[in-house]
């Protein structure tokens, strides 16, 4: 099973990186951005019985800082072969 793990500063965290990318944008004339904020995605093949609870743990243990972080998990549909 092919899953996907989107990684995101929660609401009111610092964000310099989305910061200087807005920044940049405005350089490049870019109108209408108010805001960006920048995350990180993690896409893992994991055996069809892995469970919902498994991949929870694996996010709060490893894969994102639940201090400042938040997540969300999207199973992806297989490709036909």
């Amino acid at each position: 099973m092919k899953v996907r793990i989107l990684v995101r500063l929660k609401p009111g965290v610092l964000d310099p990186q989305g910061r200087a990318v807005h920044h940049a944008l405005e350089g490049l004339g870019f109108d209408g951005v108010e805001d960006v904020r920048v995350g990180r995605m993690i896409e893992m093949d994991v055996a069809d019985d892995t469970s919902d609870e498994a991949l929870r743990t694996m996010c709060e243990k490893l894969l994102a800082n639940m201090v400042i972080e938040d997540f969300a998990i999207e199973k992806l549909e297989q490709e036909p072969a």
